[in-house]
């Protein structure tokens, strides 16, 4: 039963709450819609708020030019360099995560996700300092992105 507890029903809660479990540092979040469809709304809300779209990658289309196969999987690449600038001025080596990405990819049972770099994984691995209300306001602003671009 303690088992149970400990890591069935917290698994049972993220589920239901459209979080999946992922690799480490990165925040998963289910989407509603295609992963072409998502990556646009993503691009849509991320314009509206200021950001810069840096760049969009197809690795599927990428896959399909090496005659190779791979379930739909987009990267979309952006950012804002007054948001991003003072993280690197606590920790110039955050510069390596940025500009930030979102992937969104459809898993092997047609379920379409949505997965960030979590902002706390990037303080922890960096060793960020004195930028606490810098990476709430990041985790604040993707955890909007994400919700805008995966639900109805």
């Amino acid at each position: 039963m303690n088992v149970f507890r400990k890591i069935v029903l917290p698994f049972l809660f993220l589920m239901s709450s459209g979080v999946a479990l992922a690799a480490d540092g990165l925040i998963v979040v289910k989407s509603n819609h295609s992963v072409a469809a998502t990556a646009d709304k993503l691009e849509a809300v991320l314009s509206k708020n200021g950001m810069k779209i840096m760049n969009r990658i197809n690795h599927a289309a990428g896959a399909e030019s090496a005659n190779m196969e791979l379930r739909p999987t987009e990267l979309v690449i952006f950012g804002n360099p007054k948001v991003g600038t003072p993280l690197m001025q606590c920790s110039q080596t955050v510069a390596v995560d940025l500009p930030q990405k979102a992937l969104i990819w459809e898993d092997e049972n047609g379920q379409v996700w949505l997965g960030y770099n979590d902002p706390q994984y990037l303080k922890t691995r960096h060793a960020i300092e004195g930028c606490d209300p810098v990476l709430a306001k990041v985790g604040g602003a993707l955890k909007n992105f994400a919700r805008a671009a995966t639900a109805d």
